[in-house]
């Protein structure tokens, strides 16, 4: 049986932004939902932060939520099995009151898990592993050990995976007790990466600039042969444009409309030229230009830093840099939990 895993799908983000949703829009109605029907998938494994903010959902967004995706999943005859992620649990330190358990209650294709539990899926014995907290850890922990499953899918915080860009997580929890699973998956980190065993899928979409370039989208599985398959999400909302010079009649334009553009000015010998190429550019209707001219840097330790580095990059690298005997690696981790937070204020 063929399955998906999709995760960190953050319904919501951004308070609702039209923007966002009409390119989170794209992935669904290009990409899941044809592929799913291509491969005749009947179950979708949802591993944690449906929605993006554990404080509420605005009703465009949870509307929008509903039309595009959770309606179609009912009308499709598609089951759901979703898990609760950090984004998705109201208290930090429980997992009782949260998001889908609140919100998806009229969908009966749909199974809510919160606590650690174990499921057959596709003849295959699979623990599902919610975000780990204060008062669930232990339990969870025993389960995890006594567990016979070959597979763990969960919202995990493990160290030595890249958190985000720039930033290898070690201040989470250690993997070593996830050794006994033959394969384990897990959503939280939205970039991809594994070590053989543990594979942290990413998730479907670019939601911040330190997600240029890094690949996006969701798995199908195959709960006979154990093998993963990758569905990348072709579509992309932020672009980098460095100019050096750029000939204007050698760039495809259109592919900057309805696109967040970022044009890092390397050499500008005839500003008649330059002016003509952000002309063009503009014509073709990007969402938001911002303009960074060589000379715009920071500077750490008498290292040059070019603004053209994500803000978690940057933040990351002062840390670095800092001379102080507290643990930097938590340090990050507060800055980027600071970060997330004010994004979702904006």
């Amino acid at each position: 049986m063929k399955v998906a895993i999709i995760t960190d799908q953050h319904f919501g983000f951004k308070k609702g932004s039209k923007l966002y949703l009409d390119y989170f829009q794209k992935f669904y109605d290009e990409v899941f939902f044809p592929t799913i029907k291509k491969h005749k998938i009947t179950t979708v494994l949802d591993l944690g932060d449906t929605f993006d903010n554990r404080k509420g959902c605005d009703l465009f967004s949870l509307d929008w939520a509903k039309r595009n995706y959770f309606d179609p999943l009912q009308q499709q005859g598609i089951d759901l099995v979703s898990i609760i992620g950090n984004h998705t649990a109201y208290y930090k330190n429980t997992n009782d009151i949260n998001t889908n358990d609140l919100l998806l209650r009229e969908y009966d294709n749909i199974t809510i898990f919160s606590e650690c539990t174990e499921l057959e899926v596709g003849g295959l014995p699979i623990l599902f592993i919610p975000w780990i907290n204060q008062e669930n850890k232990d339990k969870t922990y025993k389960m995890i050990k006594e567990s016979k499953c070959k597979v763990a899918m969960g919202h995990l915080e493990l160290n030595g995976f890249i958190a985000t860009h720039g930033h290898m997580m070690e201040n989470g929890d250690d993997y070593e007790i996830y050794n006994k699973f033959k394969q384990v998956f897990s959503g939280h980190y939205h970039t991809r990466s594994n070590n053989g065993k543990i594979y942290y899928l990413g998730n479907p979409y670019e939601m911040f600039w330190n997600d240029v370039n890094d690949p996006r989208g969701f798995h199908i599985y195959d709960t006979e042969k154990l093998t993963l398959k990758t569905i990348n999400n072709p579509n992309k909302l932020y672009r980098i444009i460095n100019y050096d010079d750029t000939p204007r009649q050698l760039t495809k334009f259109n592919d900057y409309t309805q696109k967040i553009v970022k044009v890092v000015v390397r050499n500008k010998s005839s500003e008649k030229e330059y002016n003509l190429f952000m002309d063009a550019l503009i014509k073709a209707n990007p969402y938001d230009i911002k303009i960074i001219e060589k000379t715009d840097h920071l500077v750490f330790d008498g290292e040059i830093v070019e603004q053209t580095e994500d803000t978690m990059t940057l933040l990351n690298k002062y840390i670095d840099d800092l001379e102080t005997d507290l643990n930097k690696s938590r340090l990050k981790g507060l800055i980027k939990d600071l970060y997330q937070e004010a994004c979702e204020v904006i």
